[in-house]
């Protein structure tokens, strides 16, 4: 079974070939929309080789420099792969436009033969990164490669388009779906790995319903200073002050690993518990409820 890293290093190998055929063959016969798929697969190979790096930096265990470990070099290399996509729409929307104004001759078969070439290539290399990544990094270089798969669907489409009814605007017209294709999945990976580096909830999660689990736990009385928010892609952190009854250090160890297991059932990785006794007062923090003098009433923050 191949690990990410052989996935991204055999892919990346195929991307060289295919782009090397795309700019002769678009070069030849005078296509925008075999250039920029072109263009498109010298980005691929940039964006594989980056990812390739990232996933062998991201083994790394944790150490004083990195508590956390290095995981989230595979996230920057995602949200850099993200921001190449929507730059290389920008320039294939640049380029169509100039094709719609002013079309140009293409050679057909030159046109077609590289295309189908490149459309066989694409395959392999999907089928080699495979699918439904968790890893994001993986799935930046996995849109790219689909990018890349309909653009030369598109190209091969424009191509027949063109030797059946000579309409030359197929061309650019194609192009620009291409670049929509690229721009849509460029926005979809930026916000995943923003979303991350920002620290905000982690797609999947409720911190209300986690919350509520912890409150309905025996012992338990109230939580607050919740913070629940993701690592990398695939590692969730948790935190949180609990409130318990007045309890034995070993009864209220027994109560934070149960709560502990629980998180880990529904995801968290990682979690840091600050287990307060029922004396004491509660902090102007996140989901700060306490029920004082057993009046039913709720001290808000």
């Amino acid at each position: 079974m191949w690990d990410n890293q052989k996935r991204l290093a055999v892919t990346f190998l195929v991307t060289v070939l295919i782009m090397a055929g795309e700019v002769a063959g678009g070069y030849l016969s005078n296509s925008l929309a075999l250039l920029s798929d072109a263009g498109h697969m010298v980005t691929d190979a940039l964006a594989i080789a980056l990812g390739l790096v990232a996933a062998r930096i991201s083994k790394k265990p944790s150490d004083k420099n990195a508590t956390f470990g290095y995981q989230r070099v595979g996230l920057l290399a995602a949200l850099i792969n993200g921001v190449s996509l929507l730059v290389i729409a920008v320039f294939i929307f640049y380029e169509s436009y100039e094709r719609l104004v002013s079309p140009p001759r293409i050679d057909i078969p030159v046109m077609l033969g590289v295309a189908v070439l490149g459309l066989a290539g694409n395959l392999v290399m999907a089928f080699i990164l495979g699918h439904g990544h968790e890893d994001l990094n993986v799935k930046s270089v996995w849109l790219h490669v689909l990018g890349d798969t309909l653009s030369s669907v598109g190209v091969i489409i424009s191509g027949i388009v063109i030797y059946l009814t000579g309409w030359a605007y197929a061309d650019p017209i194609a192009s620009a779906l291409i670049g929509g294709i690229i721009i849509w999945g460029g926005i979809r990976l930026v916000r995943d790995t923003v979303s991350i580096f920002l620290n905000l909830t982690p797609r999947g999660f409720d911190v209300e319903v986690l919350t509520k689990k912890i409150i309905d736990m025996p012992d338990v009385i109230d939580i607050h200073d919740v913070h629940l928010w993701p690592v990398a892609h695939n590692h969730v952190a948790f935190s949180a002050h609990v409130l318990v009854d007045d309890k034995t250090l070993k009864e209220v160890e027994t109560t934070k690993k149960n709560i502990e297991e629980m998180l880990r059932k529904n995801g968290v990785d990682h979690s840091t518990l600050q287990i307060e006794c029922s004396c004491v007062t509660c902090d102007n923090n996140l989901y700060c409820q306490v029920n004082r003098d057993g009046n039913g009433e709720e001290h808000n923050h």
